[in-house]
């Protein structure tokens, strides 16, 4: 099963030192019945990018919560085992919680499929965004304009073997 495993730049820096995105449980975000059911669709390809779109805005909650972290989103894409991801039955309905699911057991960074994070010039769109999310998801229409603006820009994606260049440290 892939899910996507939303990250900071400085927690990307963390599971790259340790090996591990985390050891469980591990918030993630995958293609669930929910998902389906909102995305009204069946094409596979769409629906794994609307979970990392979900992942990319739980990406930028932990932005507004880390004012160090440089203002880039970042999602990991995992191959975890069939089981070792599940949803919250009780959160199912909520909007907000739409493909959330959490990783059991540790998430190695060896199963990462691929790294997917904003290019630099998303920088300011996204800094504005990870300030307006508290806003926006208390019902202000001004503030989630300006979160939607982060989603205008696309997650660039990178092999796993780029971690150090994305972390600007030698191999």
């Amino acid at each position: 099963m892939r899910v996507y495993v939303p990250l900071t730049l400085s927690g990307l820096a963390e599971a790259y030192k340790t090996g591990e995105l985390g050891s469980g449980p591990v918030a993630a975000y995958a293609v669930t019945p929910a998902l389906r059911e909102w995305y009204l669709c069946d094409d596979i390809e769409e629906l794994e990018y609307a979970a990392l779109s979900r992942a990319a805005l739980a990406s930028l909650r932990l932005l507004a919560q880390d004012p160090d972290a440089p203002r880039r989103r970042v999602v990991v894409a995992v191959d975890v085992p069939d089981g070792a991801a599940a949803a919250d039955p009780d959160r199912a309905l909520d909007p907000a919680a739409l493909g959330e699911v959490r990783v059991a057991g540790a998430v190695p960074l060896a199963k990462a499929a691929a790294v997917h994070v904003d290019a630099d010039d998303a920088e300011a769109e996204v800094a504005a965004a990870a300030r307006a999310v508290p806003a926006a998801e208390g019902g202000d229409d001004d503030a989630q304009f300006v979160v939607d603006g982060a989603e205008d820009h696309e997650l660039l994606w990178y092999a796993t073997q780029e971690i150090p260049n994305l972390l600007g440290s030698p191999r």
